[in-house]
């Protein structure tokens, strides 16, 4: 089955210019309506900082910093899963429970990592 063809105006250098404008909205709307990642992005701008302060090497620094935004990544693909499964329904199903807490655990696992990353690089 072929791909329909892609439209003249989204291609080359104007689809990068839009895709940069809508990752700004989708910054901008997780920010204004969960708390989680405001307090992330609040932390962040902290720990990064501190993250090129603290890291003696390149491979420390990057990963100071790296797991910082690593999990605000994993927040906002959270929040999309999250969205998305409101959108269909807000009718209770087993899925789409197991659905939000598999983001939610991965959010989890996440601040793990970025824990042991600081604490091991750090202590």
């Amino acid at each position: 089955m072929d791909t329909p063809p892609v439209p003249p105006h989204n291609t080359g250098f104007r689809r990068l210019y839009n895709a940069f404008f809508f990752s700004l909205m989708g910054l901008r709307a997780c920010f204004r309506t969960e708390e989680a990642f405001r307090q992330e992005v609040y932390l962040s701008v902290i720990l990064i900082p501190l993250g090129f302060y603290l890291g003696n090497t390149p491979i420390e620094k990057i990963l100071l910093v790296g797991s910082i935004l690593l999990l605000m990544v994993v927040e906002i693909l959270n929040t999309a899963v999250e969205r998305a499964i409101d959108r269909i329904s807000f009718e209770r199903h087993t899925l789409s429970k197991e659905a939000k807490d598999m983001g939610s655990a991965a959010v989890l696992l996440t601040i793990f990592i970025a824990v042991m990353c600081w604490a091991l690089i750090l202590l």
